[in-house]
Order: C-alpha cells, then structure tokens, then sequence
C-alpha cells in the first residue's frame, strides 16, 4: 500500500509538473542558443563600427546579463512562479545596491560617457585631475595611466568625465616651450642666430610649424629669450632636453654667458 501510494505521488507530480520542467529546460537551451547568436551579431556589429575595445567588452557583458537575467525570469514564470513579485524583489534589490553604491555607481556612469564619447583612447598623453600620463586602460570604474615616471596613476571615472582633460595626443604634434637667458652684453642679433641653429639641426624638430626665438623678457641680470620648436607628440622630451643640453654648449662655444649667481666673499680685516 505504501509502495503504491509514492508511486501515485510520483506519477500525480510528474503529470503535474513534469511538462512544466521539460518547458524549462527547452527555454533554457533556445534561450542561451539565442542569448550566443545575439551576442554574436552584436559583436559584428561593433567590429564593423570599429567599437572601442574597452567599449565591446563593457555593452557585451551588459547585453549578456541583461538577456540572462530575463531568461531565468521567464524560465520561473514557466515553473509557475509569480514573475511579478520576482521582478519587485529585483527592482527593490538594485535600489538598495544603488543606494548603497552611488559613488561607484557614478563611476559607473562616468566610464560610459568616456567609452561613448572618446574623449581619450588608449596610448594617449593627457594630463587630468592633477596627473599627467599616458593611458594605459580604460575599465568600467577607473582608468589607468603610466605616468611619466613609469607609476601607475589610477583615476575614477566619474572624476575623470566631470573635471578637465587636456590630451596631448589629439593633435599629433606639440609645442616645446623654453626659456633661455644670456648676459646683457650679448649680442641679441647673434643669440639669436645660434639659438635658432641649434632648433634647425635637430631632426626632430618640425619646420611646419616653424620654430620660433623671441626676446622674452629684459629680467634683472638677463635677457630672457622665448624658444618654441615643434615636434610630434612622442618626440616632445626627447627635443626638450636636447635642445635644453645643445644650447648650453652652443652658447659656450660661442663665448655667450648664461648669467648665473655669483657669492662674494668679504673679508674683513681684524
């Protein structure tokens, strides 16, 4: 008698439930076969547009959770489970978790924006929130950069979108501005002859723009000139410090002082 009375159970909860679970488990192989074959039309999509590569994986996981996540909804509602509450449950969990996250949740945001916008890309020189370097990674709540040192400088997003950016990469060349400063019985003609030698000589100095050589400044014990060459962005200090090192020698060769301070020594006599 017991033996019959489980075998009726079994066969009451297999007429019951047994079509219920064999729905559920063809929605979850049509919906993860549909779930790959999306994601994999998006992801032709996004390399036909040429997507940022931090910006695919982002709407790529995205997408996927999303169509997962409504996947097991529809999975319990064929289980026979009130999706409606399920979907309260949810709405009232991600208000807590937002609550609760704001500041990431901004980062967040702020990633998007940078990975929709493209203000800075990877490989780019820029100078934000205080900090100059070249970017290394752009992730959904940070972006990190190499500063010029070799640190790593990692910088919230949500700062990072909000604040200024000056990316010196955009333009592909830059401007070298120097200063040089020579005795004030130089002479001003021919300082300026061999400064503008030194900036010509140089091969990674550009022409268009021509570099430049102007008295700056008559300062209290020189006379101050404003050197500006050009050059592409990743030869900015190479030509910085070359120029800074030919002009001395330069100027020496030439007899030229570059005024420096001078201690006298007084002694008195006892």
């Amino acid at each position: 008698m017991e033996l019959e009375k489980w075998t009726e159970k079994g066969f009451e909860f297999i007429s019951t439930y047994g079509i219920k679970v064999i729905g559920a488990i063809a929605i979850w192989i049509i919906g993860s076969w549909l779930i790959k074959k999306i994601l994999k039309t998006v992801t032709k999509v996004m390399n036909s547009r040429d997507y940022e590569e931090s910006l695919k994986k982002f709407l790529l996981n995205l997408i996927s959770w999303v169509l997962k996540i409504l996947l097991i909804i529809s999975i319990l509602g064929n289980l026979g489970v009130e999706t409606t509450s399920f979907a309260a449950i949810l709405a009232a969990a991600g208000l807590a978790i937002g609550m609760a996250l704001q500041g990431s949740l901004g980062n967040f945001a702020g990633g998007v924006l940078l990975m929709i916008f493209k203000p800075i890309k990877i490989g780019d020189l820029i100078e934000a929130q205080g900090e100059i370097g070249v970017v290394k990674e752009i992730e959904i709540f940070t972006t990190k950069l190499t500063g010029l040192s070799n640190k790593e400088i990692i910088i919230p997003n949500g700062s990072l979108s909000n604040g200024n950016i000056v990316n010196y990469s955009t333009e592909g060349t830059r401007r070298v501005d120097l200063t040089f400063g020579v005795g004030y019985d130089s002479d001003i003609k021919k300082t300026k002859e061999i400064l503008m030698q030194v900036l010509t000589s140089n091969p990674k100095v550009l022409q268009d723009p021509a570099p430049t050589v102007n008295v700056s400044e008559l300062a209290d014990s020189s006379i101050n000139f404003a050197v500006r060459p050009w050059s592409k962005t990743e030869h900015y200090w190479d030509v910085y410090f070359e120029t800074t090192e030919n002009v001395k020698e330069a100027l020496d060769a030439a007899g030229i002082e570059i005024p420096y301070p001078h201690q006298v020594e007084i002694h008195k006599e006892g």
